[in-house]
């Protein structure tokens, strides 16, 4: 049964995990969010490239306006600290693709110095609570680009399905690239809830 476009969908923040602090993006993170996004191997398999401080600002001015969610299309967006140092290091954020359908999609995207440590995991399993418990949707997709292996990694490590590898689909920055698309359904998600505890 689809939400009411009245609601209006608020994570508990700042939500706490066993090393990450997630919590509403805010001015102040300009410098840290420019680092991560003007990284060219962060944007490597992104539609856009490395960005400026200029564009950089622009997107924190979205990103400090999704701390909720409200009606679909809208994105909902995380900054992620480490709880022992207060550094930002990633940017995660669930997007609500449609009431109707009850469908959401997922993403993250993390400083290359901390790759590798199950953090974009561990920052993206509460949104993937949130998208089920809180908001109801029945079905979170993520995407990412064929050869992103550490991005494939952490959606299999949330127990997402493959579901689809689309060959050369797109044509981004100059080549073909692939897309490769994970899915989860809510009662995945509460199956998978229930087996971790």
């Amino acid at each position: 049964m689809p939400a009411s476009r009245s609601r209006l969908f608020t994570p508990n923040w700042p939500i706490k995990t066993k090393r990450l602090l997630l919590r509403p993006f805010e001015a102040g993170d300009l410098d840290a969010l420019h680092e991560i996004h003007s990284d060219e191997s962060v944007a490597r398999y992104l539609y856009n490239g490395p960005r400026t401080h200029q564009e950089v600002r622009e997107l924190l001015g979205r990103k400090t306006t999704g701390s909720a969610l409200q009606a679909e299309g809208q994105w909902l967006s995380a900054a992620v600290e480490l709880r022992d140092s207060g550094d930002l290091i990633g940017d995660v954020s669930l997007r609500w693709a449609s009431e109707l359908h009850r469908q959401g999609e997922i993403g993250f995207i993390f400083h290359p110095a901390h790759h590798g440590q199950g953090y974009a995991t561990e920052a993206a399993r509460p949104l993937l609570a949130f998208a089920f418990e809180t908001v109801g949707l029945h079905r979170v997709v993520g995407r990412t680009e064929a050869r992103n292996v550490g991005s494939v990694r952490v959606l299999e490590k949330l127990g997402m399905r493959r579901e689809a590898h689309f060959v050369e689909n797109e044509w981004v920055k100059g080549e073909w690239q692939s897309e490769v698309v994970y899915a989860m359904l809510a009662r995945e998600w509460t199956d998978s809830s229930s087996q971790l505890g």
